[in-house]
């Protein structure tokens, strides 16, 4: 999904993390958290160690870099700015319409791990939304992975859908919704799948109406979505589904151990949320099938 080259790009709702923070962890463990954040983590907290303050990363110079569309599209840090700009912008109008004002979150963008109130935020640990301090968590090197390890492809919309999956968090986090994954954490038809199929959901409701949101002069941020663009999301949405993950990682699938839902249904529910446009139908919680 392009964004307009004239387009302006908000870099205040975007800030920068550190690279060389110290993380306290076990191999074993470490292994752990790699395969779980790669399917989108919501809260660490409890798998994560403490870190020590980090220096200032190269996403400090995002403001001097990343101004306009064109900046996102040849960027895949502006990418990031931009996408925050349009799903914040999207959830701004829609939230109240379903009776819930909505609160700005902040993204922090970092290379190599960072400090957050979830714990440590780390490359190996990949994006994740934090509900302490109500942030995003992302290391744009992620998306590299997702491509070369994981299979997903390297269109924009594969990485913005990444984006607006976090972002969907924080609106469970709004809507009082986001404790449904701790309260039954691993199986094929436990809270977490149900709460990470609905962040799918909900980035598909962004990407429905995405190409009607605009920059603060009122000029619209993204161009419409094509086919290849929706296929770049799914391919994103599947090549980061427990069975797939599993089957990399251990040459078996194990469903009784799933967090975040199989490759087929993340694409059901991202499709789900882009054809009707309605956070309403993105309820996974009272769904009788996944």
């Amino acid at each position: 999904m392009s964004f307009n080259e004239n387009a302006g790009l908000d870099t205040s709702q975007v800030s920068s993390g550190g690279g060389r923070g110290k993380m306290v962890i076990g191999g074993g463990a470490g292994l752990v958290i790699l395969v779980l954040g790669l399917v989108f983590g919501v809260d660490t907290s409890g798998l994560l160690g403490s870190s020590d303050p980090s220096e200032p990363s190269g996403a400090s110079t995002i403001g001097a870099r990343c101004r306009t569309g064109a900046d996102a599209n040849r960027d895949v840090e502006c990418r990031v700015v931009g996408t925050v700009n349009s799903v914040q912008a999207f959830w701004a109008q829609a939230l109240p319409t379903y009776g819930t004002e909505y609160s700005p979150a902040q993204t922090v963008l970092y290379s190599g791990q960072t400090a957050s109130a979830c714990g440590t935020a780390s490359n190996a640990v990949g994006p994740f939304y934090c509900p302490t301090d109500k942030q995003v968590y992302i290391d744009a090197s992620f998306f590299d992975e997702l491509t070369s390890r994981y299979g997903a492809d390297d269109g924009a919309l594969a990485q913005e859908y990444v984006v607006a999956h976090e972002y969907g968090h924080h609106i469970q986090d709004e809507l009082g919704l986001l404790g449904a994954a701790q309260n039954d954490r691993q199986g094929a038809d436990s809270g977490s799948v149900r709460v990470e199929l609905m962040a799918d959901c909900l980035a598909g409701v962004w990407a429905h109406g995405a190409s009607t949101t605009t920059d603060r002069a009122g000029r619209t941020l993204l161009k419409p979505l094509t086919a290849q663009d929706i296929d770049s999301a799914l391919s994103a949405a599947a090549a980061v589904g427990d069975d797939r993950i599993q089957q990399k990682a251990q040459g078996r699938v194990d469903p009784e151990s799933w967090t975040h839902g199989s490759a087929a249904q993340r694409q059901t529910w991202f499709t789900t949320g882009y054809r009707t446009g309605n956070l309403k139908a993105c309820n996974t919680l009272d769904a009788a099938t996944l």
